[in-house]
């Protein structure tokens, strides 16, 4: 690990469909989710916003790409930004993407680099609404073998 990311650790990580500074200085968050579910593919969002909470310290260059799931094509990454992390403190940092289109079902994978360096990845899954609940159903019968 990089001397300056030694301190440096990534709490969380959200998805969400946008992200609003309010005049407190609080974070609003608009429509989280963990997983993509949709009647059709493609589909394209309109925004798609990447928060990543930090502990640590220092000032670090941060950027984000979400791979597809085979991990062969880059279908979005962000332009690097800067954030500083105050002595015990913590830093948001979000990252949004427009017009992100999703061809396939699948887990996407969203990395998150320091300093060019990869530093975390979290698995997005996408996929259509007949095989979400068809996953749903498969859950279910499992717990309730595991009950009896």
């Amino acid at each position: 690990m990089n001397p300056t990311t030694s301190n440096l650790s990534l709490k969380y990580t959200l998805f969400c469909e946008d992200v609003r500074v309010e005049a407190s200085g609080s974070l609003s968050l608009i429509g989280v989710f963990h997983q993509i579910v949709v009647p059709q593919l493609p589909v394209g969002l309109l925004k798609f916003a990447v928060l990543n909470h930090w502990q640590g310290e220092g000032q670090q260059m941060t950027e984000v790409r979400i791979l597809t799931p085979d991990r062969m094509q880059t279908i979005a990454v962000s332009q690097p930004s800067g954030f500083e992390v105050p002595p015990n403190g913590y830093a948001d940092n979000v990252t949004v993407f427009v017009n992100t289109s999703f061809y396939k079902p699948g887990d996407y994978i969203v990395q998150t680099l320091i300093n060019s360096s990869l530093f975390a990845e979290r698995i997005l899954p996408v996929m259509l609404a007949n095989q979400a609940s068809l996953a749903n159903q498969d859950q279910s019968i499992t717990q309730s073998e595991q009950v009896n």
